[in-house]
């Protein structure tokens, strides 16, 4: 028997699953759908065996990419997650170049190419090029990051801090897929750089602590001269935002908790401050919520400020506090093209230097990492090293 307290609260859940249910309906249909009616069935009039063999393929993979991402999230199935994440990118990149294949094919149409030749040579091209796309975006997302260099004019820097460098890392997502050798040797790259800061700007796994010990623990031996410090991400407030704030500790990083820390070099000083994820104010954690005024209280306001805010959008609040540079990551720098342009949409800034207003510069790292689909394509990951230099 259901109490009048519960009635309300379950009828409230199905009221919130009949839409998800439903945009889940017709995300599924277009991503394997078109692709199916341009690849199969829709004029190249295969033999009957071919017909069948893909259109099962397609309804295969219809089935169990949502039953794989419901179990992988809902359940907390890693196996339940590699199987839907990795179907939705696949899906994701055969319904993007068969978009591109139409176009060819409308092009060749008003060339004259009949039917069923148009119809199989568009359909064999796009197979290519979409299997091609992926196995370089599999081989892309699973290297150690290359390292990508970036020098950023800080107008109030003092002599004595020009030529400082920053060591970024960013989105690792240490996930369902054990990557436990990737990140052995990712976290080697860093150390190589002999950082003065170290810096990982939030999302670091997917999952809890205990489950993503051997992947997240290459991060313990990092050493920095001045300062090895982080912030949540958006993920961690997903993955149990405690316990990864407690593993971090023991890992040896300082979390930037909406506080800030000073460094000093060669008689100047720098301001290293650290806001939360701006997603954390909702996640129900007492003290968690983006506070960038509370970042900076008692800082000296003539000394140059350098901010960790995990998502881009966040520099909003960063040029009206004069800050000098904020760093982000989080965009992933669209991980898979053409995310790009849907990223464009929620983010003023998809990676690399920009002005941001102000004096204030933001630096947006593509990430070392990926979140669920296993591909990078046009969106290589980074280890960014930033030397400030005097304006």
């Amino acid at each position: 028997m259901v109490s009048t307290e519960e009635a309300p609260v379950r009828k409230s859940r199905g009221a919130l699953r009949a839409p998800f249910a439903a945009v889940l309906v017709v995300m599924v249909a277009l991503l394997f759908g078109v692709p199916w009616w341009a690849l199969v069935a829709g004029g190249q009039d295969w033999p009957g065996w071919l017909l069948a063999a893909g259109s099962v393929v397609f309804l295969a993979g219809a089935v169990a990419m949502p039953v794989g991402m419901v179990t992988g999230h809902g359940r907390d199935s890693d196996r339940g997650s590699v199987v839907g994440s990795t179907l939705l990118g696949v899906s994701w990149v055969f319904f993007s170049t068969t978009l591109l294949g139409q176009a060819v094919e409308l092009v060749l149409a008003v060339a004259g190419v009949e039917d069923p030749l148009r119809s199989r040579a568009v359909a064999a091209a796009t197979v290519l090029v979409a299997v091609s796309a992926l196995a370089w975006g599999y081989v892309e997302a699973m290297r150690v990051p290359r390292v990508r260099r970036t020098a950023v004019p800080i107008e109030r820097l003092g002599p004595g801090l020009d030529g400082l460098t920053v060591a970024v890392l960013a989105d690792t997502h240490f996930g369902p897929l054990d990557r436990a050798r990737w990140s052995r040797r990712t976290m080697a790259a860093v150390a190589a750089l002999e950082p003065d800061v170290l810096v990982h700007a939030g999302d670091i796994a997917d999952g809890p602590v205990e489950r993503r010990r051997a992947q997240s623990e290459h991060m313990g031996p990092l050493k920095a001269k001045h300062a090895k410090v982080y912030v949540t991400g958006n993920h961690e407030y997903y993955s149990g935002a405690p316990s990864w704030v407690e593993h971090m500790a023991e890992l040896g990083w300082e979390h930037l908790h909406n506080t800030h820390r000073v460094i000093e070099r060669g008689g100047d000083r720098l301001v290293v401050a650290g806001v939360d994820d701006r997603t954390a104010a909702h996640a129900g954690i007492d003290g968690h919520g983006e506070d960038l005024a509370a970042a900076l209280a008692g800082a000296d306001p003539d000394l140059p400020v350098l901010l960790v805010a995990h998502q881009p959008k966040q520099v909003a609040d960063a040029v009206a506090h004069g800050v000098d540079l904020q760093i982000s990551g989080h965009t992933h720098g669209g991980q898979i093209w053409p995310f790009h342009w849907m990223v464009r949409t929620d983010q003023p800034h998809l990676q690399g230097l920009a002005k941001a207003g102000g004096r204030t510069w933001i630096y947006t790292s593509r990430g070392a990492g990926f979140w669920g689909p296993p591909f990078r394509v046009f969106a290589p990951s980074e280890i960014s090293l930033l030397t400030l230099r005097r304006a």
